[in-house]
């Protein structure tokens, strides 16, 4: 089984910075692509920023420029660090991540989508 362990969320003025991290622990498993979503009150989870396999990024139009993703595979975590926050930043966000674990044979990969728990971000305006 493999968990996700989200750290760093809080409450922050408008215009300031905020780093979130992720750790994924567990065993005999291999992760193929980390995200962040979010989730504000009375809206849709939504994409902010994914890391897939080959350094590729991408990144919700509302945080280009100002959000960055950063994974270190050697160490299966991810992390956001979030740069001039707006008040319209203040969501729920969530480490997400695809992963591939393994029997304790190792012969029968499952792939899944595997959640954290959330870390609250707040953004004083």
């Amino acid at each position: 089984q493999v968990q996700l362990v989200e750290s760093g969320g809080g409450l922050m003025q408008a215009g300031g910075s905020l780093r979130l991290s992720c750790a994924a622990s567990g065993s005999r498993f291999s992760i193929t692509a980390m995200a962040w979503y979010r989730q504000a009150p009375g809206k849709e989870r939504e994409l902010v920023a994914s890391s897939k396999s080959g350094g590729r990024t991408e990144y919700a139009e509302s945080v280009k420029g100002r959000f960055t993703i950063s994974r270190d595979t050697a160490k299966n975590t991810v992390s956001l660090q979030m740069n001039s926050l707006k008040p319209e930043d203040t969501a729920v966000y969530y480490c997400s991540a695809d992963i591939v674990t393994w029997d304790e044979n190792w012969d029968v990969p499952e792939k899944k989508e595997y959640w954290g728990q959330g870390t609250q971000v707040t953004v004083a305006s």
